[in-house]
């Protein structure tokens, strides 16, 4: 049965393919994105404009998405930012930047959501974290406590939703192979590579085959998980 579905930060790389992968399999899909968009690269999908800092924003764009493909059943929220710097450098805009958007902004989709999530008494949250959420990194303080709060929103979410037949998750991808990670060194990428047991970078749709299990009816017991989509990384946290 097809379903709506919304994506943050859909029109590119992770949040491109996991968008792409439920309108591949019939349901109908939004994104968000924050004006960076070519209709040609997914006619299939309905794009929205809004900045998830921005509550009023983020009204609009649901209540667009809503009047368009119905209201929201599947949420992956999916946009974050990094602002990357050791923490003696770091200003405190660049820490609340980075902590609004990736953690405010999920609060926000998530809150919107919730109620006719609850009306339906059927839904799906999927929360896109990081394998540095669990492991920290030297230079993302930010970053990393950002992607840490959303096991905290998901776990609260399974707790105050669950008896209304909706789940709560985090993905926790690893180093992707995506437009950002081609620009890495090639020093660099060989330093990840050697820590990762798989030996390779995850490919997105490897992180959109988790997110439509975890939206599916097979997964309905799921809620509350940590999923790791890292070739091992991570192992243990």
């Amino acid at each position: 049965m097809a379903r709506t579905v919304l994506v943050t930060g859909g029109n590119r790389g992770i949040g491109l393919a996991i968008a792409q992968a439920f309108a591949k399999q019939g349901d109908r899909v939004a994104i968000t994105h924050r004006g960076s968009w070519d209709p040609a690269t997914a006619p299939d999908l309905f794009p929205v404009v809004c900045d998830i800092t921005d509550p009023a924003a983020v009204d609009a764009a649901f209540t667009a998405i809503e009047a368009e493909l119905g209201p929201v059943e599947v949420l992956i929220a999916n946009a974050g930012v990094t602002d990357d710097t050791l923490i003696m450098r770091m200003s405190e805009e660049q820490f609340s930047r980075v902590v609004e958007t990736n953690l405010g902004g999920a609060w926000r989709v998530a809150k919107r959501s919730a109620t006719k999530m609850v009306r339906a008494r059927w839904g799906r949250m999927i929360f896109i974290s990081s394998v540095v959420g669990l492991l920290g990194s030297a230079g993302q303080v930010n970053y990393a406590a950002s992607k840490a709060g959303l096991v905290g929103i998901a776990r609260s979410l399974t707790r105050e939703l669950g008896t209304r037949n909706i789940t709560a998750n985090v993905v926790a991808p690893g180093y992707v192979d995506t437009d950002m990670t081609a620009k890495l060194s090639d020093d660099l990428k060989a330093q990840y590579l050697k820590m990762i047991p798989a030996g390779r970078f995850a490919t997105a749709d490897e992180i959109a085959g988790a997110c439509t299990w975890l939206a599916s009816d097979a997964a309905g017991y799921v809620s509350g998980a940590v999923i790791p989509v890292d070739g091992g990384l991570g192992m243990g946290h």
